[in-house]
């Protein structure tokens, strides 16, 4: 292999590709571009931004056959607590090991920053409206937030460069790595940049691209993570030396309470029967309150295959741990209410319960309709437990959210793709306020309230809850805290944030480390001859409830997480070999 070290990608510089490419953008940003030619006017540089629009290690393109890549999956693909697929995640299961090349840190994988940087050498040479200008600079910086948030989450401290190197670069090219919250301030410095350029989205029709209102989405999520990161990781190899993580979470504070402010966000479908199942199977979001970003998909253009699987078991299943989350229906955690709770069928998991949950999973009640196109409708029956892959819950818990009604088994869905919602938002100015023990009723009522309300959900009480004697998730924490992280569970199951949840929060310990996950009560199925089920007494159980790794160490002991370890992934081998300056690895991995 070459010497490519971390900048590999920016010394080629090869275009992101991409078939929705002009002639302008398949001229790559080589050293001989002729800038004459290129980069004279605002549409110029929206031809060029355009191309990060399309890149998937930006925003992942649900288009083929990974279920890794499809909406609903995202908790399940990495491997969390309260969503797994059919086979054990290895990474928490500690089977990682450190890679000889790759890993994260490939030619490909640093390709788009080269391509990130080379606008922003570039962008100055055009004329024009200076706002149309200002738009696609805020634009190219909301991307480069993008990129280096997921290179953080991977392996905490990352070069960071905001120009375009070439050979002669060489002090440059071998810099060591900054310390994460050096390169996190860049990305929130970068942003506050983006957010004064972006146009607000009540200001202009839904026309595709980054808004306002996004990036300060965007900018609040990285801080709380960086923030949380900080403050529960203090102590620790994977801790930042003199810093708690405040000033983070006080930034995700002031960027949602502003956001909040602006007044051009809302819920959707707030008091509407179904209307959280709803708000997730939209082929369009132009005119939503609360979908902030999103990705068309049209028939003939651009589809997925997703309609395929949602009304199968998906490769996945929601745990026992999941459904145990959700609140009974007075708002108590189910152990101290004094409704009746059961989990013996479907149909008693969901009585008394969060509304979210009868709309997060399937329920054999005759109302989970799986197609409405066919006549009569059809409706769920019993999970799918038996078949491979795409054809198997493995939990008994099969995933209702998301599934489209309209396009049913369909191989050519176009279903829209959510990336950024308003929900996020208020969750996350309800946690940084706990975290910075500030919050009151009234910031409870401005966000998590409002999040019960679309499903009828009494409220969150503060003087209330920290009266609570019961069993907490996080039994260090205060009642508030355990609570506003229970909303979050419940509110973006299934939406690719619990991983990242579990590692900020330093809480692998707590969640992962030994944890055995489990399904649905078996026996509510004994007996019954359906193809659907299969074979019941070969699926194994512990304590009535589906073991779905019974066969395998994971089923037997539970994961093996090493604390000390698996929170970041190893920089490759041969990185370090050819550019000593990257070391040392990640701890753990040296």
């Amino acid at each position: 292999m070459k010497k490519i070290n971390l900048l590999f990608a920016l010394l080629l510089g090869l275009l992101i590709g991409t078939t929705a490419c002009s002639d302008f953008l398949e001229r790559s940003p080589e050293d001989r571009v002729s800038d004459d030619a290129v980069w004279k006017t605002p549409d110029h540089l929206k031809l060029y931004v355009n191309n990060f629009y399309s890149n998937g290690s930006l925003l992942p393109l649900r288009t083929g056959y990974d279920f890794s890549e499809n909406p609903m999956y995202q908790d399940a693909a990495g491997g969390s607590d309260t969503q797994i697929p059919v086979n054990h995640s290895g990474r928490m299961n500690g089977e990682s090991t450190v890679p000889e090349s790759n890993g994260g840190w490939a030619y490909g994988d640093w390709a788009v920053l080269r391509n990130i940087n080379y606008f922003f050498s570039r962008y100055k040479t055009a004329v024009g409206d200076e706002n149309e200008i200002n738009r696609y600079v805020g634009e190219a910086l909301f991307f480069r937030a993008i990129f280096y948030f997921g290179k953080l989450r991977s392996f905490g401290d990352v070069p960071f460069y905001d120009e375009v190197l070439t050979l002669k670069d060489d002090v440059l090219l071998h810099k060591k790595r900054d310390p994460r919250n050096e390169v996190v301030q860049y990305l929130l410095d970068d942003l506050d940049l983006a957010v004064q350029y972006l146009p607000s989205r009540k200001d202009r029709a839904w026309d595709g691209r980054i808004n306002k209102e996004t990036a300060m989405l965007l900018q609040a999520r990285i801080a709380l993570y960086e923030g949380t990161w900080e403050k529960y990781h203090a102590g620790t190899p994977f801790g930042v030396t003199g810093s708690n993580g405040s000033g983070f979470i006080t930034k995700a504070k002031e960027v949602t309470d502003a956001l909040i402010a602006l007044n051009s966000c809302d819920l959707d479908n707030a008091g509407t029967p179904n209307g959280y199942f709803n708000l997730f199977n939209q082929h369009s979001y132009a005119a939503s309150k609360e979908v902030l970003f999103w990705r068309q998909y049209q028939t003939g253009v651009l589809t997925h295959t997703w309609p395929r699987y949602t009304y199968t078991g998906s490769a996945m299943g929601l745990t026992k741990r999941m459904i145990d989350s959700y609140l009974a229906g007075d708002g108590k955690p189910i152990e101290i209410s004094s409704l009746p709770t059961s989990d013996a069928t479907l149909i008693d998991v969901v009585t008394n319960r969060d509304p979210r949950l009868n709309q997060t999973i399937y329920v054999n009640d005759g109302l989970h309709v799986t197609d409405n196109q066919s006549t009569p409708n059809k409706v769920f029956t019993y999970p799918q437990l038996a078949g491979e892959g795409s054809t198997k819950c493995v939990t008994g818990y099969q995933m209702y959210k998301g599934h489209d009604l309209l396009e049913y088994e369909s191989a050519n869905g176009t279903a829209a793709q959510i990336y950024f919602r308003y929900a996020e938002a208020l969750l996350i100015n309800a946690e940084a306020k706990a975290e910075l023990e500030t919050i009151t009723q009234t910031d409870l009522d401005k966000t998590i309230n409002k999040l019960r309300d679309r499903t009828g959900m009494p409220h969150l009480v503060l003087a209330d809850v920290n009266t609570w004697t019961y069993t907490k998730e996080f039994p260090a924490l205060s009642n508030i805290i355990n609570e506003i992280r229970r909303e979050r569970k419940v509110e973006l199951v299934g939406e690719g944030f619990r991983v990242d949840d579990i590692f900020r929060w330093a809480a692998a310990g707590i969640l992962i480390r030994d944890y055995k996950p489990l399904g649905a009560v078996l026996a509510q199925w004994n007996g019954i001859d359906n193809a659907l089920l299969g074979n019941i007494s070969a699926i194994s159980t512990e304590g009535g409830y589906i073991n779905p790794y019974a066969n395998t160490a994971v089923g037997v002991s539970g994961y093996k997480f090493d604390l000390n370890r698996d929170y970041l992934r190893p920089l490759p081998l041969t990185e370090l070999v050819l550019s000593p300056e990257l070391k040392p690895n990640n701890p753990g991995w040296e």
